[in-house]
């Protein structure tokens, strides 16, 4: 029905006219007085042809729409198999289609190159920048300077951000699903904070789960570990963050500063801080949005509830059978 409205709507001034030419015949034919039948045959003849030719252009229409409904799917093609042209207006719009399909596809591949280039350069940045990390450890190492320790480590996990933002974006994967037990890989991410805790006086009750998981164990140690940082961040001194099993989901609870109830819906949107980030002037709104997106690509799922002022609880749902779904 649509593509007949469509049609009527591009022919309607050659319906108008025929139908004129019509209304102007029977006039002249009631003037002179022609009898009924010879004008009513004639209308019949003429009627059966119009159809006849509405008929055959309507079905070319179709056939020329359905043509280029097919071609959509080849949208993204640098040069677009159009139908042969059939007038010069049509031959003239197909050559704007082909140069502006040109110019899009010459524009892509110029983005393409500078994303590649700024992601090597990122790429070779954050490795770079390991070598001062390590001489630094190295030099705390001959001298105890605890809060130089604290920040060195924030910089450690801002350049394993920086790393993991750029792989999230490449087109090739290194996820390796194998069996790892979920309390070594808890006991290595609390280890790695652990000097944190100390210098914020912040207590840790872990409750050990005694369960494997299928998952990728590199990336889930990446969300792990950027959940505990945020739960030290956000938690005063003196305040406590527990880490259990519930069933086949892993726990984060912490009894810090909490998230507003309005803002709790965005909390994994790309650059979003909220007001407790705006307050901190430090928040980079990528944490969370990066967890959500290695959860999503290791089929595992993140829930996140808060009590504004009370803590925060957030809950990985590790779930095997979901793994072997996929």
């Amino acid at each position: 029905m649509k593509v007949l409205s469509a049609y009527f709507s591009r022919h309607w001034k050659l319906l108008l006219l025929l139908a004129g030419c019509l209304g102007i015949c029977s006039a002249v034919f009631s003037l002179y007085g022609l009898p009924l039948e010879s004008v009513g045959y004639a209308f019949v003849l003429c009627f059966a042809l119009g159809l006849a030719l509405f008929a055959a252009g309507y079905f070319q229409f179709l056939r020329r729409h359905r043509e280029l409904e097919g071609l959509l799917v080849q949208v993204r093609e640098k040069v677009l198999p159009l139908p042969p042209p059939r007038g010069l207006l049509e031959e003239d719009y197909q050559a704007l289609c082909q140069a502006l399909a040109s110019e899009r596809a010459a524009l892509a591949l110029e983005d393409r190159n500078r994303l590649q280039d700024m992601t090597d350069y990122y790429t070779l940045w954050a490795h770079q920048i390991k070598t001062p990390i390590a001489a630094m450890r190295l030099l705390l190492q001959e001298e105890s300077r605890p809060e130089l320790e604290g920040e060195l480590l924030k910089i450690e996990q801002y350049v394993e951000m920086v790393l993991g933002y750029l792989r999230l974006g490449s087109d090739s994967t290194d996820y390796v699903f194998r069996e790892c037990g979920l309390d070594a890989l808890v006991r290595q991410s609390v280890r790695k904070y652990a000097r944190l805790f100390i210098l914020k006086k912040i207590s840790l009750d872990f409750q050990e789960t005694g369960r494997t998981v299928l998952t990728d164990e590199k990336w889930l140690s990446f969300v792990v570990e950027q959940l505990l940082s945020n739960a030290v961040k956000y938690t005063p001194e003196g305040g406590l963050i527990r880490v259990y099993g519930d069933g086949e989901t892993l726990v984060i609870a912490d009894s810090g500063i909490g998230i507003r109830p309005e803002d709790l819906p965005r909390v994994f949107e790309k650059g979003f801080t909220g007001f407790n980030g705006r307050e901190d002037k430090k928040s980079t709104g990528i944490g969370l949005y990066l967890c959500r997106q290695v959860l999503d690509r290791l089929n595992h799922r993140i829930s996140i509830t808060s009590r504004l002022g009370q803590g925060t609880l957030v809950r990985l749902d590790l779930s095997r059978a979901r793994r072997e779904v996929e």
